[in-house]
């Protein structure tokens, strides 16, 4: 009977460490994954930063340190439209900063970041109304790629070296931006807070929908861009 009573003792004492044991192992794993996340968000934060620093009109100038990420570029196409078709069309570069599964995309002033079906706005895009005037303030970054990082921070950069400016004005009419977008999302929330009607269309049938906003009322419109030459390494 002691004998038993013995064997149920060892046995009840190595199943309770053997669930110890998993309750740390979790506990490790949580606490490691709750870290891991706080880098990342923290690394986004610091890319979002540096890229809408670098690429507003007046920017910071000088190379700033990103993070361990990669950067590329997509083409897209912002329009001023009226009732009648399209006033004036832009095509840019759109910005995009990886690092692992973070995301930031710089386009018309504004900074996206996450997945395209889970994007949200950063930074809000330079589109602004009021006064009877509409203004469609463009970023449109000149990339140059250079070599990759190969100091001991191993950080990506970017790097703003030269700018230039131009500006449009179009005669008072009902005007609308229609911006070419793969995070959709988050335009269409911004231009309704803005007191715009938005639909969505595909202008040149690539599959990359555009967001069109329509203004109400009569307005002067102002497009104003800013080319802006970056040079950019990876991590």
């Amino acid at each position: 009977m002691n004998r038993e009573r013995a064997q149920s003792t060892v046995v009840g004492v190595a199943l309770l460490l053997a669930v110890t044991t998993v309750s740390l192992s979790l506990l490790t794993a949580s606490a490691g994954t709750v870290v891991e996340e706080q880098v990342a968000t923290a690394t986004a934060d610091r890319a979002t930063d540096a890229v809408t620093g670098v690429l507003e009109p007046e920017g910071t100038t000088g190379r700033v340190a990103v993070g361990n990420g990669r950067f590329g570029e997509r083409e897209r196409t912002v329009r001023l439209v009226n009732d009648s078709g399209v006033v004036a069309a832009r095509n840019v570069s759109a910005l995009v900063y990886e690092q692992r599964d973070r995301r930031v995309t710089y386009l018309v002033g504004g900074a996206v970041r996450g997945a395209p079906d889970a994007a949200t706005f950063a930074a809000d895009p330079a589109i602004r109304t009021g006064d009877g005037a509409l203004l469609l303030s463009v970023t449109d970054p000149e990339i140059r790629r250079g070599a990759p990082r190969r100091d001991a921070s191993g950080a990506a950069t970017i790097e703003r070296t030269n700018a230039t400016h131009a500006r449009s004005r179009f005669p008072a009419d009902e005007y609308g931006v229609a911006v070419e977008t793969a995070t959709p999302g988050p335009w269409d929330e911004y231009f309704r807070a803005a007191n715009a009607t938005t639909t969505r269309r595909d202008f040149d049938g690539d599959g990359v929908p555009s967001v069109v906003a329509a203004f109400p009322g009569q307005r002067e419109a102002y497009l104003v861009v800013h080319r802006v030459r970056l040079e950019v390494r990876d991590g």
